[in-house]
């Protein structure tokens, strides 16, 4: 029998062995070659908001960053998520807004309407936006980790410091997992 037609040859399998020594048991189960690659998710419906993903990323500034769900934002003038609970004007002076890095944005559509936007580049993940949007709004901010900045990291330093577990490995192949109209609540 020809080694390629055995399917599984000396290389392979000391490619298994040295990722099962090395914790990757899913990977050899899954069969050498053939593993299905995981990413690291928030599922937003478990999260609480606790600022840790913004501390305790490797990456600096952490590879979580706030998403904007528009389809269920309601464009408030007064949004929980975008100013402080203690402004004193209901404009974009950084004395009144509540993200720390200026990183939520707003932009004037229609009286009394507001489009908010969230700059990536300038988002820490410290969930400042999400804690006020879920507390005085509809929940329309929620954390991701993005895959782009993320390197995936075997044993997330986030998912192991969530204290509601929030943060979980799932195949790449499954979409990003967001706040809408309808989510299934099978994530809790």
């Amino acid at each position: 029998m020809d080694k390629k037609d055995a399917g599984f040859d000396r290389r392979d399998f000391l490619r298994a062995a040295a990722v099962a020594a090395a914790g990757g048991g899913a990977w050899l189960a899954a069969g050498a070659g053939q593993a299905e690659r995981m990413v690291w998710q928030i599922d937003p419906a478990k999260c609480t908001q606790c600022g840790r993903c913004a501390t305790t990323c490797v990456i600096n500034p952490s590879a979580v960053k706030c998403v904007h769900s528009t389809e269920i934002c309601g464009f408030c003038d007064l949004c929980g998520g975008y100013l402080l609970p203690t402004a004193k004007a209901q404009d974009t002076g950084a004395e009144n807004e509540l993200c720390p890095v200026a990183a939520l944005k707003r932009k004037y559509v229609e009286e009394p309407f507001f489009e908010y936007t969230v700059d990536e580049d300038l988002c820490v993940g410290c969930a400042k936006c999400v804690k006020g949007c879920a507390q005085f709004g509809n929940g329309s901010l929620h954390l991701q980790i993005k895959r782009d900045l993320c390197l995936n990291c075997n044993e997330c330093a986030i998912a192991r410091s969530c204290p509601s577990k929030a943060v979980v490995q799932i195949p790449l192949r499954e979409a990003y997992r967001v706040k809408s109209f309808g989510a299934p609540e099978a994530h809790k």
